[in-house]
This record gives C-alpha cells, structure tokens and sequence, in this order.
C-alpha cells in the first residue's frame, strides 16, 4: 500500500466513526508529514512510496486502529 492510499483509507475510517483527522504536511521533514487522528498521531513518508507490512503495521499501532479496519 502507498502512503496516500494509507492516508485516504484512515480518513475515510476516521468519517465513518466520527473521529477527527488531519494531515498536517509542514509538520515534517522533507516529503513527511503529520497524521493526527483523534488524540494520536503518527508521521507519514512521502505520499508516492511504499509502505513496507512493519512500517505498515507500527503505524496503524500509533493511531490505535487495526489494519483491517482499512479496508
């Protein structure tokens, strides 16, 4: 999964329950930036590269949701 389908995906789960979020992009360095989900946060690299299954999987541990829940 790319990075901007990771970010599209948490937007749409954070619609559906009712949870802010952003994506904050000059809160990074370079191509990165900050997602803010509810009260969590985590920092997304360049929006056109691949996430790797850990990276994948740390990232969805930061802001407290399932990879599952993404689909």
């Amino acid at each position: 999964m790319k990075a901007g389908e990771f970010l599209r995906r948490v937007q749409r789960l954070a619609r559906r329950s009712g949870v802010p979020a952003a994506f904050v992009a000059s809160h990074g360095k370079g191509s990165h930036g900050t997602l803010y989900y509810g009260s969590r946060l985590t920092v997304v690299k360049d929006l056109k590269k691949e996430l790797s299954e850990s990276l994948l999987h740390s990232m969805c541990r930061q802001l407290g949701i399932e990879k599952h829940d993404l689909s």
